[in-house]
């Protein structure tokens, strides 16, 4: 993503993890190159878990910081999940002993109770129903409880399991029941920064399934007014951003302003673009998602030129020199805005609330902006519906 609101806690990257593998079906950790005879492959015995000792609870916590990351690179996904895997089974039965040897107001036991919690999420993400079920069970019990700290983190790892069942189920109907108890969980601390980024990354991941942005939209629109009350700078700039993720998720079947600078300086008339289909790319030369989109849309570019279909690149780069060396280089035809907003960012962006790149929107002969999300087989296939009749 573009932006990151908050430095993630650690609740906030396990529901990063489970949401963009489900919503979004991005690996949790990038297959390796296979070995070759200039770097050898990965001993199995790199990536074992030692048995977890006994000892004192800041032993058995220094045990657990011990085993990520890895000592070597894995040789495969499948060795880094199944690595994953035996480091939360290893980081329970660490939290365990903890438990057994401190009592609810030592600050060991806080950390031992959130590691469980944790652990026995990311193992339920992997595959064990078990585990979910037993942090579940665990959560209940400390939700209630006196430490306050660690009801908020129980309530906090309850949603992210009911998050994962709803992204991982293919239908959205429990998503209004869901806005509204992270709604009800912002309520009660608007201040607390955690709960914030949370609520932040679940409302984000609506962006980007199926039929998910009318959920997007009710989502921000419920935490916005939460978010300005809040004494806390961090989440009151969270609100500040909230019109312009409104103002986009708002734009299908209605008109969308175009307007910036030129690289060469000159001001972008988008009267040159009426009555054409049109793909706004939001997008930066140090994007790696956004510079694969380029082949296609040079494809797609030459296919409908001529038929009418044009293309306006939003760059967020910060270097210009750099960006147009990139034009140049590549021979990009279209179109490019650079712009800065006061933030260092750019104004278009800024005021579309653009949260992630590549962004591409798509707008119809009338103006009209048909689609957020027009990546990839999308584009092709949008475009050719558009200029089906085209001569």
């Amino acid at each position: 993503m573009l932006l990151c609101p908050f430095r993630f806690g650690r609740q906030l990257a396990v529901l990063a993890v489970i949401l963009s593998c489900v919503a979004v079906g991005t690996p949790v950790a990038r297959a390796q190159p296979a070995a070759t005879e200039a770097e050898p492959a990965t001993p199995a015995a790199a990536l074992t878990v030692p048995p977890v000792p006994d000892g004192t609870p800041e032993e058995l916590l220094t045990f657990v910081k011990g085993l990520l990351p890895p000592k070597a690179p894995p040789g495969s996904r499948q060795e880094m999940m199944t690595y994953m895997q035996a480091v939360a089974a290893a980081t329970v039965q660490a939290a365990d002993k903890i438990l057994a040897q401190t009592k609810p107001d030592d600050g060991f036991h806080t950390e031992a109770a959130k590691l469980k919690l944790e652990s026995l999420t990311m193992l339920g993400r992997l595959g064990d129903e078990q585990a979910m079920k037993d942090m579940a069970a665990y959560a209940a019990t400390l939700v209630g409880g006196a430490n306050v700290e660690l009801a908020k983190e129980a309530k906090r790892m309850l949603f992210v399991s009911k998050a994962q069942e709803l992204f991982s189920s293919g239908s959205l109907a429990g998503a209004p029941e869901l806005i509204r108890e992270v709604t009800g969980l912002v309520a009660a601390d608007p201040d607390d920064a955690q709960t914030a980024g949370l609520a932040m990354q679940f409302a984000g991941f609506f962006e980007n399934v199926p039929e998910g942005e009318p959920f997007a939209v009710q989502a921000f629109e419920a935490l916005g007014p939460l978010f300005a009350k809040s004494t806390n700078p961090q989440i009151q700039r969270l609100a500040d951003g909230f019109a312009g993720t409104l103002r986009r998720l708002s734009l299908p079947g209605k008109p969308m302003e175009i307007k910036g600078t030129l690289l060469d300086g000159t001001p972008f008339d988008q009267k040159s673009l009426a009555g054409k289909v049109v793909l706004v790319d939001f997008w930066a030369t140090w994007c790696g998602p956004c510079r694969a989109e380029i082949p296609n849309m040079k494809q797609e570019y030459e296919k409908y030129r001529a038929k009418g279909f044009e293309v306006v690149g939003v760059s967020l780069d910060d270097d210009r020199d750099a960006l147009v060396k990139f034009v140049q280089t590549e021979e990009i035809p279209w179109p490019i805005l650079f712009d800065k907003s006061e933030d260092g960012g750019n104004a278009l962006a800024t005021f579309y609330g653009i949260r992630g790149i590549p962004q591409l929107i798509l707008i119809g002969r009338d103006g009209n902006v048909i689609t957020l999300n027009a990546r990839g087989p999308k584009l092709s296939e949008e475009l050719e519906k558009l200029f089906k009749d085209a001569g």
